[in-house]
């Protein structure tokens, strides 16, 4: 996999963890540096995690649809990508009610934040594409995203959030027409 590609799929996935920074910036307000650790380090972290056990799971299973595995990220990256404009088209960005950055909330969104990279994991093992590395690169970009998304949130109102989705949305599409044309 090229290293381009490996940071587009990384930036498609980091801007659901950026938007929802976004959101949680806003409705803390003031973002102590304890909470932008928390909040980066635990979306990073599952963002790392999600690919991993994604291509273990599609390593179980690749081998016998080995001829389909271009058709397959394909659909995968493209149903990812659809859901995230899909998402952003019909956001309401309600603001949030506890702190983000602790307890049942900070795991949940952790979650939910990367559930798509679950589905790329299988991508890249359908690709027969190792892992590690760009599992590595897409729990950084997250973090980072998240560190950023925090600081503009608190600053900038609600002017990204659903709109930086769906570029996110569309740069996995894009991706998904890059693998079925020239796979990874």
């Amino acid at each position: 996999m090229g290293f381009t590609s490996l940071l587009g799929i990384a930036l498609g996935l980091g801007v659901d963890a950026f938007s929802v920074a976004v959101a949680s910036g806003m409705a803390l307000g003031k973002v102590s540096p304890r909470q932008a650790f928390r909040l980066s380090f635990h979306f990073g972290l599952f963002q790392f995690g999600m690919p991993l056990l994604g291509w273990l799971l599609g390593s179980l299973v690749a081998g016998r649809i080995e001829g389909m595995a271009g058709w397959i990220a394909f659909g995968l990256l493209s149903l990812v990508g659809g859901k995230m404009v899909w998402e952003s088209l019909r956001s309401d960005d309600t603001q949030l009610r506890d702190d983000p950055t602790r307890g049942a909330s900070l795991v949940m969104l952790s979650v939910a934040t990367s559930i798509d990279a679950l589905a790329v994991g299988l991508s890249l093992a359908f690709l027969r594409v190792p892992v590690l590395f760009p599992s590595l690169v897409i729990g950084v970009v997250a973090a980072a995203m998240t560190g950023l998304g925090l600081q503009l949130g608190k600053r900038a109102g609600h002017l990204l959030g659903s709109r930086m989705e769906m570029v996110g949305g569309l740069v996995l599409i894009l991706i998904a027409f890059k693998v079925l044309l020239d796979p990874i």
